[in-house]
């Protein structure tokens, strides 16, 4: 398969695969198009014919670090490619996979930001409860801080994935996942309200099968959600920033901080492989210094 007609089929039925079998999602696969688009016209600007060369990948990564991109925007677009040209030698369309010894920068990875006690609380209490928009928006910003959510799991979220009796959430994740996740005592309140008081009066005489929704129509998007945050935001004056995954953050850390441990902090926040939560560990390392600190006969400060 050599040219750049090859390639754009090759993409076109990979993102195929993607979307059907692997069942990413509408943001991944926006992504790796994307990448896949840079690599198509870098192609055509070097005059490369043959895609899937072993020194033509290498090309292309020479080219993304004079290009002077980030480590993890690198490492972003060359997973794409592995991805693309493993399944194509997999389905025989390659005699052999070109990107096998093609390696990625290490990306530094930023520690998770945690929002404060404090804060948290000035923001639970600054929604304005008097109107439906004020009852949904507060359900939904204890619900992520209750349960860790992505905000694509929270707007994706449907009326019949919350047990109200059980207090109990079931969550499809990444790759169709589903998992079921306990929802705090505050949350469920807020949620109860929300769906006594407010969402009937939102939908109107319209109906929805999702549990979040608009005035406007009957499910709330990424980008509304977004948009709360940063009237919350403002609305306390705080000049910090405030965004979906930082709450995601801040329950899987002061999860830790608690004492719960790393596999349980995994199954909560849906990740298919440990190594992407050991991102907190830094977290359960500051616990058990304290622990050793405190108990520990040689270490432990004298009463």
């Amino acid at each position: 398969m050599f040219g750049q007609a090859s390639f754009a089929a090759a993409v076109r039925s990979y993102l195929t695969y993607c979307r059907v079998e692997k069942g990413l999602s509408v943001s991944t696969l926006e992504a790796y198009g994307r990448d896949f688009d840079a690599y198509s016209r870098w192609l055509e600007q070097a005059r490369e014919e043959a895609f899937a060369r072993v020194s033509v990948l290498q090309a292309f990564h020479a080219h993304l670090i004079e290009s002077r991109l980030s480590a993890r925007s690198i490492a972003r677009k060359l997973s794409a490619l592995r991805g693309a040209m493993r399944y194509l030698a997999a389905e025989g369309r390659l005699a052999e996979d070109p990107s096998e010894f093609l390696t990625s920068p290490k990306a530094t990875r930023k520690l998770p930001k945690a929002i404060a006690g404090e804060r948290l609380l000035a923001y639970s209490e600054a929604f304005d409860l008097s109107t439906p928009k004020g009852l949904r928006d507060r359900a939904m910003f204890e619900l992520c801080y209750s349960s860790g959510l992505r905000v694509s799991e929270l707007t994706g979220l449907r009326r019949a994935d919350y047990n109200d009796a059980a207090q109990r959430l079931r969550v499809t994740g990444k790759g169709n996942r589903q998992r079921l996740l306990p929802v705090g005592a505050e949350a469920g309140r807020a949620i109860d309200q929300y769906l006594a008081e407010a969402r009937p009066l939102l939908l109107k005489d319209r109906v929805s099968a999702y549990l979040f929704v608009s005035s406007r129509g009957p499910k709330l998007d990424r980008r509304s959600y977004w948009q709360v945050l940063r009237l919350l935001n403002l609305s306390i004056g705080s000049a910090k920033p405030l965004h979906p995954h930082m709450l995601r953050h801040s329950f899987a850390t002061h999860l830790l901080q608690g004492g719960a441990d790393l596999r349980s902090v995994q199954a909560m926040l849906g990740h298919a492989d440990i190594s992407t939560t050991q991102i907190y560990t830094h977290v359960e390392q500051d616990r058990l210094r304290g622990i050793v600190d405190q108990f520990h006969p040689r270490e432990a400060k004298k009463l």
